[in-house]
């Protein structure tokens, strides 16, 4: 296990170096000019020109590269052309909020879509089970963009029941200790604050999960219909075993290393996905920091920002790994 984890470890290097090659130049093909954002279109031409020489813009692809290579070995994220920060510190200001609501995002889809699954395939063909699968399929289907906006216009604007934007009402007091706002305010004993986290954290939550949610429900259902025709399950209701023992104890246990890979896969995919909730929602987490950062041609943000989500990606897949083998004991890891 241990040999394992070190082999997928040391293969993260070629991985971050194929990332960071392709986040350096794909950031450089897209059309603008970062000393133009700073300065604005007043600018004259000697102040652009000096200003791209200050920010070592006017330098050879490659030495550019080497630079932000050499930063990067020294644990070394940069610095914001926009803000001039440092962008490994607004990062760790902004990564607990995207965590937040991603972690979030994925307990729906996890609870909703694991049990709407079972349910289906322990009712195949009954009304719930093709109502549930309709809705799984146009979960999918739904762009993401859209059903925040009908959101916000239904829960916000129509009804003015949720908060449309932001993690936290103004005049509302939190002490933060984690930046995880729904985590401070339990440790805090300040429940106003939670209500008020939970209100916002509603909306972008269940727009994220609503992707991962669907295939979820799909992969349990299918995964559940293969593992109820085992001779194993007949046997077991054939002993008369009560039938939520056989359905969670037996069927959904073999049933679950699909469904684990799917949900260690969307995880990842959330914190890329966050940038269009992020966006929409206004919630100052890594994702609308991208969105940002590519508006104002911030290279070295959007270039470390996605470096470093590649990396909890990898490490979220490496965790689900390592989960199989606690799943199913037959599983050996060479």
């Amino acid at each position: 296990m241990v040999k394992y984890i070190i082999r997928r470890l040391l293969m993260l290097i070629p991985v971050l170096i194929g990332v960071s090659i392709l986040a350096f130049s794909l950031i450089h093909l897209v059309p603008g000019d970062p000393a133009r954002s700073i300065l604005g279109e007043k600018a004259t031409a000697d102040q652009l020109e000096a200003l791209r020489e200050e920010l070592g813009l006017n330098d050879p692809y490659f030495m550019q590269y080497g630079r932000f290579l050499g930063d990067i070995v020294q644990g070394n994220l940069g610095e914001s052309i926009q803000s001039k920060e440092s962008v490994g510190l607004e990062l760790f200001q902004k990564l607990p909020a995207t965590m937040e609501l991603a972690v979030f995002a994925m307990i729906l889809a996890i609870v909703i879509g694991v049990l709407a699954g079972v349910i289906a395939a322990v009712k195949q063909y009954s009304w719930f089970d093709n109502l549930s699968m309709t809705g799984a399929l146009f979960g999918v289907s739904l762009p993401i963009f859209w059903l925040g906006l009908m959101m916000i216009w239904i829960f916000s604007v129509t009804f003015n029941i949720l908060p449309p934007s932001g993690r936290l009402s103004t005049g509302v007091d939190l002490q933060t200790i984690t930046n995880f706002y729904l985590l401070d305010s339990i440790l805090t004993g300040n429940w106003t604050a939670f209500w008020d986290v939970l209100t916002h954290l509603l909306m972008p939550g269940v727009a994220l999960a609503t992707i991962p949610m669907a295939i979820i429900a799909r992969m349990t259902r299918s995964s559940m219909l293969e593992v109820m025709n085992q001779d194993y399950i007949r046997t077991a209701n054939a002993k008369g075993l009560k039938k939520p023992i056989i359905i969670f104890q037996h069927a959904l246990k073999n049933a679950s290393l699909p469904v684990l890979t799917v949900i260690g896969l969307q995880f990842g995919m959330l914190l890329g996905g966050a940038v269009l909730t992020e966006s929409i929602f206004s919630w100052p987490g890594v994702g609308r920091y991208v969105y940002l950062a590519v508006l104002g041609r911030d290279y070295p943000v959007v270039q470390s920002t996605i470096l470093v989500i590649a990396i909890i990606f990898v490490l979220v897949n490496l965790v689900t790994d390592v989960l199989y083998k606690y799943l199913d004991p037959r599983i050996k890891f060479e």
